[in-house]
């Protein structure tokens, strides 16, 4: 099975997501991410972002992401936006460690993405309360939803201790789609360090030393996220229409021909 492979919204978040999305598909994508700025998201950036994605029949994998405890989060919006742009996923993660509220959260958001047949996947990230997939887990089984789910992202699947081989344990229909991106075999220590390797200094596939075909080994026949956040890519590559173009040159140099381990 071909798997659907997406630039990441993270990649191109310095960017405004009309021009990320024409970009993405320019250069070769056939999916990307979108990023819900509270700031600038309106009716008239939606209806932008509805044209762009029509126009170039680009798909929409995700749009991220809905932060409990962070003051401008605006699920319904984020939700509604997923439903006119036919996004797949609506990422979920929370700065708050009151697990009952973040489950009710959870759980009221995954009601408000039902009737677009969206699927609200829980993030763990080390940096975050939510910082496990045990963690993550939990809140999806507590909270009930048959469109729940977990995100595995490599990195914070690195980081919080996990090999591929962990996931072989558990369900597969937990986990609809992954993020990748590659880094030193070894996590930063602290949180100042992991949060930039996080948010600027990740790697391309091939460019470090994580078992990325492992992992996809290990999760296989879902879509690909490649979230390559990296401040040192930005720069390079400025442009957002050359960006994507390279990004998608270099996801092809490591993939081709094959995912297997």
């Amino acid at each position: 099975m071909e798997r659907v492979e997406s630039i990441a919204a993270g990649v191109m978040v310095d960017i405004d997501p009309v021009t990320a999305v024409h970009a993405a598909a320019d250069g070769g994508w056939s999916a990307c991410g979108v990023w819900f700025d509270p700031d600038s998201w309106c009716d008239q950036r939606v209806r932008d972002l509805e044209r762009a994605v029509s126009s170039t029949g680009i798909a929409v994998l995700d749009i991220e992401p809905v932060i409990v405890g962070t003051p401008t989060q605006d699920p319904p919006r984020i939700v509604a936006g997923a439903a006119v742009l036919g996004a797949q996923f609506v990422l979920f993660t929370s700065k708050s460690d009151d697990w009952v509220d973040v489950t009710e959260r959870f759980g009221r958001v995954c009601d408000e993405a039902a009737n677009a047949s969206v699927t609200v996947v829980c993030e763990f990230l080390p940096i975050y309360p939510l910082d496990s997939l045990a963690r993550a887990r939990q809140i999806v089984r507590d909270a009930g939803r048959p469109n729940g789910a977990v995100l595995l992202d490599n990195l914070h699947v690195r980081s919080t201790g996990l090999t591929p081989s962990d996931l072989a344990l558990e369900p597969l229909e937990l986990f609809p789609y992954v993020q990748v991106a590659d880094a030193p075999f070894a996590a930063p220590v602290g949180r100042e360090a992991l949060t930039f390797e996080a948010a600027l200094g990740r790697r391309w596939p091939g460019e470090g030393a994580l078992p990325i075909r492992e992992f996809l080994h290990a999760v296989p026949d879902v879509p690909v996220s490649y979230e390559v956040r990296s401040q040192a890519f930005r720069e390079a590559f400025p442009d957002p229409f050359e960006r994507a173009a390279e990004a998608r040159r270099r996801v092809l140099a490591w993939s081709l021909p094959t995912f297997a381990p």
